[in-house]
């Protein structure tokens, strides 16, 4: 099983099973356990290891589960993953699915790269172009990158839009070679 096909599949499971109302907390749930992964190597190593039992790996879920939140069909999920041995593409598995989740909801997230904080004027008008360029409602996440000279660079997806005053230089390289 290649790990982007598997992770298609077991986002679609997932979506499937908690469903679209509670599927953005079920997204979050996920996404705390995924973070979880990559910031502890011990409880990676953990989930990962066949050394340990399914049993006591369901005990750890659950008591994890249990202190911060995490809802019942969640655990279900992880455990499911661990039993079929494709809990280390977690990760994969959150995106796909909030790929998913968006796309059924009919929106898209942009990620928003600037050098300098965006004004609220300048976030509007840039929610409604970027609105109108993907057909889709949109929510923007900002990141301001102190490398950037001046413009910015928009991630939608997988689709990169680059207006940034180093993109527009290179452009005008790319030109200049090929003359």
């Amino acid at each position: 099983m290649k790990p982007v096909k598997g992770a298609k599949r077991y986002a679609r499971m997932f979506i499937n099973v908690v469903g679209m109302e509670t599927a953005a907390q079920a997204l979050a749930e996920l996404s705390a356990v995924a973070r979880l992964m990559v910031m502890s190597g011990e409880f990676r190593s953990f989930m990962l290891s066949p050394g340990f039992t399914q049993a006591e790996k369901e005990s750890a879920l659950r008591m994890i589960a249990e202190r911060s939140g995490i809802s019942g069909t969640v655990v279900k999920f992880i455990i499911h993953l661990t039993d079929n041995r494709v809990v280390g593409a977690l990760s994969g598995i959150v995106k796909a699915a909030t790929a998913i989740y968006l796309e059924k909801k009919k929106q898209a997230k942009a990620i928003v790269f600037t050098p300098v904080e965006v004004t609220k004027g300048n976030e509007e008008r840039l929610k409604a172009s970027l609105k109108k360029l993907v057909d889709r409602d949109i929510e923007i996440e900002y990141v301001i990158d102190p490398l950037l000279l001046g413009g910015i660079l928009v991630k939608v997806g997988s689709t990169m839009y680059d207006s940034s005053i180093k993109g527009q230089l290179r452009l005008l390289k790319d030109e200049l070679i090929k003359g």
